[in-house]
């Protein structure tokens, strides 16, 4: 026979009521949150009249139209803004990763020499900018202008990702650090052998953070690339999604419905890679966050 848990907490009539009224409030949240998302998606599927029709509310499509996505592709920029994006994006994200790594041993560690001063220095940076011109002078000065590496370079390193992987070295044994010192290991390779292994959860977060603000960026490259050719998917789309404004304009009601279709399947084409990647990352994503907010 199976026993009751005779220590099992009952709820009463307030409790329930007090549930419900939660779990509702909660639900309406999330629909609101994931409305959005869900009206892009039906809308890219969509006709473009059908759209049109039906300016506010969008729960299904008038079937499954991939007209919007077939014009959207024909766009003669799209796969080499694909190409340059993914190129970024690889190239970047190890020289982050290690960039941040290093700057957040360095504040981690005890005893340092200057440690104040110069951790200081880094976090005025996070408060204070040089502005949109010295900057765009120093990338041109360095020779990087109309080139994939002032996007690279530019902003490889975060201050606020350096003290999230600061604090997550912190929450590492002193003890494990000396002994592996005491074995004749240098500080690389404590930090890449030892440390690096150690806070994966928290790497695979920095690399989300890193991977997600270099795939939405598109104002460093309309700033720094002159060419058509080296410009990001995200510059596609804005190209794509002016020009659809632009022509519907000027063309009238006979071109709305290629407007709305087009910009929206190119959204959800921008969007979907980046996307992928959540559920890769997801399991470490709370372990290192959470690590991150224990101490600071």
């Amino acid at each position: 026979m199976i026993r009751k848990n005779k220590n099992k907490i009952r709820k009463s009539a307030g409790d329930y009521v007090l549930d419900t009224f939660v779990y509702t409030v909660l639900a309406v949240f999330a629909v609101i949150c994931f409305y959005p998302f869900w009206y892009v998606i039906v809308a890219s599927f969509s006709s473009g009249t059908h759209i049109i029709k039906n300016p506010g509310l969008l729960l299904w499509p008038d079937g499954f139209h991939l007209n919007s996505y077939i014009l959207a592709f024909k766009h003669p920029r799209i796969l080499s803004g694909f190409a340059n994006a993914l190129k970024i994006l690889l190239i970047s994200l190890p020289i982050n990763i290690v960039l941040t790594l290093m700057c957040g041993y360095f504040m981690a560690r005890r005893n340092m020499g200057l440690k104040k001063i110069f951790v200081g220095m880094m976090l005025f940076t996070m408060y204070f900018d040089g502005g949109l011109i010295p900057a765009y002078l120093n990338i041109k000065d360095l020779g990087l202008y109309n080139s994939h590496w002032a996007l690279i370079l530019g902003g490889a390193l975060s201050v606020y990702n350096a003290i999230i992987c600061k604090t997550a070295i912190e929450s590492l044994p002193e003890s494990l650090l000396e002994s592996a010192r005491l074995d004749g290991a240098n500080e690389l390779q404590v930090l890449f052998k030892i440390i690096m292994p150690l806070i994966k959860p928290t790497i695979a977060v920095l690399i989300l953070y890193y991977g997600v603000a270099k795939w939405n960026s598109w104002f460093a490259a309309s700033i720094y690339l002159e060419s058509v050719d080296l410009l990001p998917i995200q510059n596609i789309l804005r190209d794509i999604l002016n020009k659809a404004g632009q022509m519907s304009d000027t063309a009238g009601d006979s071109y709305d419905s290629y407007a709305e279709a087009v910009k929206y399947s190119a959204v959800v084409i921008t969007t979907l890679p980046i996307m992928c990647v959540y559920p890769f990352l997801q399991k470490h994503f709370t372990k290192g966050v959470m690590i991150g907010a224990v101490k600071g």
